[in-house]
């Protein structure tokens, strides 16, 4: 009796682990498909604003790259800008990227964490040729920041907002 009860216990209690395990790996997939579908949006947008704040004054500026490297989603920009004095002081964004037909937009929110790691800025810019002319990996000035916390809310004149998070 003692050996039975001892089974079950034992098979009780690893499903719920096994489900625990199989729920997060099931959620992890999906926080990458919806990083994924948001990246997608900028690329085809080509251009999108990001809003940050400078004391009680908000500043918008446009961005033409973000690169998913590592499983982050990544923007990039200059030290010596005052938009990366701006992120690194307050860390809390919105972006906005309109697609060209002007009747379906984005807004993503969250928060900018500034990445030093060799390896994702040179990745970058592997993956945008355009900005080697600008930016070296090992100076001291190129910024990747990657986000997190993220809130995409999928906008448009004809449906309803729909909106993912990752």
């Amino acid at each position: 009796m003692m050996a039975s009860l001892l089974m079950f216990v034992g098979c009780t209690t690893n499903k719920p682990a096994e489900a625990n395990n199989e729920n997060e790996l099931i959620n992890e997939q999906l926080m990458q498909d919806n990083m994924k579908e948001v990246q997608a949006y900028l690329k085809e947008c080509g251009a999108f604003f990001i809003a940050t704040v400078d004391g009680d004054q908000p500043r918008v500026r446009p961005f033409g790259v973000s690169e998913i490297i590592d499983g982050r989603l990544y923007i990039m920009t200059g030290k010596r800008k005052d938009v990366f004095k701006q992120m690194a002081a307050n860390g809390k964004f919105e972006i906005c990227a309109l697609k060209p037909s002007g009747a379906e937009w984005m807004r993503l929110s969250g928060t900018l964490v500034n990445d030093e790691t060799l390896a994702v800025k040179e990745e970058f810019l592997n993956r945008n040729e355009e900005l080697k002319s600008m930016y070296h990996a090992d100076d001291d000035n190129m910024a990747v920041l990657y986000i997190q916390d993220a809130t995409a809310r999928f906008c448009s004149f004809s449906a309803p907002e729909r909106k993912v998070t990752f």
